[in-house]
């Protein structure tokens, strides 16, 4: 019986572990979390109503995740995102996605198209229905299915950790292509380079591959260049009394 007891302890404290992960997880990529916010595990105990083991248990996933920073006095933040190594990430990123692509062009058999065209279409679903933690997930799960088909698994591993340290930025990037009055969300890009791997067009997968990397780094570096607004008006006071009546 004492057996039974601490079998249903352990899987309610992971079920507990894994409900405050995935909370603080999709608040972290959506940004209501922001960079740099400190995690209290006394707090955060209080908020979910458990222990600290539990809590403690999802934040370090987090941190192996690399969206949360454990520091050597025993805090924790909410990871910052680097903007000054923005440049690097997308070199890297263009690299992973080009090479795996060209792989999936070579090996990729009709169950992985079959795949592809389905989470295309799962991305396109998430754009319509607005939620940006799904698109960001599904754009992740796209485009890993392209690295799976691949067949090269250490640098699909490689690929799918870039994708995931992006996320946050896939998410400011999502925000502003909503906003903005020229671009879209949906696009046939996706449908296109599933096409060009289909048809084992290895250059055309690549230049696909490569332009749709190009697109997200200049779509990016617009939103942070983005105009402020700057069209409200106020009155200077053209006197000044520095006396008192």
């Amino acid at each position: 019986m004492a057996k039974v007891e601490v079998t249903a302890q352990k899987q309610a404290r992971g079920l507990g572990a894994r409900y405050v992960y995935d909370t603080l997880k999709k608040e972290i990529l959506t940004l209501t979390l922001e960079p740099g916010t400190p995690l209290d595990e006394t707090s955060l105990s209080q908020r979910f109503a458990m222990s600290r083991s539990p809590v403690r248990e999802a934040l370090v996933r987090l941190s192996a995740d690399g969206l949360v920073e454990m520091l050597s006095n025993r805090s924790t933040l909410v990871a910052p995102i680097n903007l000054a190594e923005f440049p690097r990430y997308v070199e890297a990123l263009d690299f992973l996605q080009r090479i795996n692509t060209r792989l999936a062009a070579r090996n990729a058999t009709s169950k992985d198209i079959t795949q592809m065209r389905a989470l295309a279409k799962t991305f396109d679903d998430a754009c319509r229905a607005n939620d940006y933690l799904v698109m960001s997930a599904t754009n992740r799960d796209f485009h890993m299915s392209i690295a799976n088909a691949g067949r090269n698994f250490y640098l699909a591993r490689s690929y799918g950790q870039l994708l995931d340290e992006g996320r946050r930025i896939l998410h400011m990037h999502f925000d502003y292509i909503r906003r903005s009055d020229t671009d879209a969300l949906l696009n046939p890009e996706h449908y296109e380079m599933v096409d060009a791997i289909e048809k084992r067009d290895v250059a055309l997968a690549d230049r696909l591959a490569h332009e749709h990397t190009r697109q997200f780094h200049n779509r990016f570096m617009e939103f942070l260049g983005a105009r402020y607004d700057d069209e409200f008006q106020f009155e200077l006071a053209t006197s000044f009394s520095g006396s008192s009546k």
